[in-house]
């Protein structure tokens, strides 16, 4: 054998062993890779961040979770007074009278109570003060103060949806002033920008930016729906109070044609 084939002989093993060398290294380098920590996710930010980011954190989970919370009560809320809505239409006029109206009424719902109220009402107009008032007036009057009192109910949870919907986004901006802060002061004491420096600190901004407007954007838009649903609920209620305050007046339940549709 010639030296130039041992010679060849030689380099095609040495090929082959590295080869192979690198193909069982792949797999290792693979899983190495896999278990590389995050440096933007939720849990280095955690670990790196002071009490200032960790405390805006947990004021916006604390405001995502109010409002998610009173979101799917307030839903349930009024998905119950539109069957209630629907009941008392079907249900109350064609009772005999009031109370038996009353008693066809789910026990502890909107409607129930106004009709409680205005029986009330007409069974207890005495007494120095409401003696000088008219009867019919007397009605009226707890009528739409029993209104008044489920409107006010109605409103409970709209007035924090509104402020986390106007605040979280400058909570989330505050955040991410302050890792912007965090990644300036990484850069002067390394004395360079390099992506070890600053991965921490950018990947705090992202996530403060980004969870101010999660937390900003389910609360308006819960905000909204509500909104619009319980003035169809009032709407409902009004016109309820009203046809009960005529049939006290006049004896008979105003029909519902003369009534504006909602």
């Amino acid at each position: 054998m010639s030296v130039n084939n041992t010679l060849r002989l030689a380099m095609t093993a040495a090929m082959l062993v590295a080869a192979g060398s690198a193909a069982a290294q792949a797999p290792a380098a693979e899983v190495a890779k896999e278990t590389v920590a995050n440096p933007y996710g939720l849990e280095a930010m955690w670990a790196q961040g002071d009490a200032v980011a960790k405390s805006t954190l947990v004021i916006m989970i604390i405001m995502s979770i109010g409002s998610w919370y009173i979101i799917f009560t307030k839903l349930w809320e009024q998905q119950k007074l539109y069957k209630s809505a629907e009941k008392a239409a079907e249900t109350f006029w064609t009772a005999g009278s009031v109370k038996d109206g009353m008693a066809t009424l789910e026990e502890g719902s909107a409607f129930r109570y106004i009709a409680e109220q205005a029986i009330k009402a007409d069974d207890h107009h005495e007494g120095t003060l409401t003696e000088q008032i008219d009867r019919h007036t007397w009605i009226g009057m707890s009528v739409e103060r029993a209104v008044g009192n489920v409107n006010s109910r109605l409103q409970d949870g709209l007035a924090f949806l509104a402020t986390v919907g106007s605040t979280s986004p400058f909570v989330g901006l505050f955040g991410t002033v302050w890792g912007i802060y965090h990644a300036l002061v990484s850069i002067s004491v390394n004395g360079s920008a390099s992506i070890e420096a600053v991965a921490g600190p950018i990947g705090e901004t992202l996530i403060m930016t980004a969870l101010g407007l999660a937390v900003a954007i389910p609360a308006v838009l819960g905000y909204n729906a509500l909104v619009r649903g319980n003035k169809f609920i009032i709407a409902r209620m009004n016109r309820f109070a009203h046809d009960l305050h005529a049939y006290y007046v006049t004896g008979a339940r105003v029909t519902p044609s003369s009534h504006t549709s909602v």
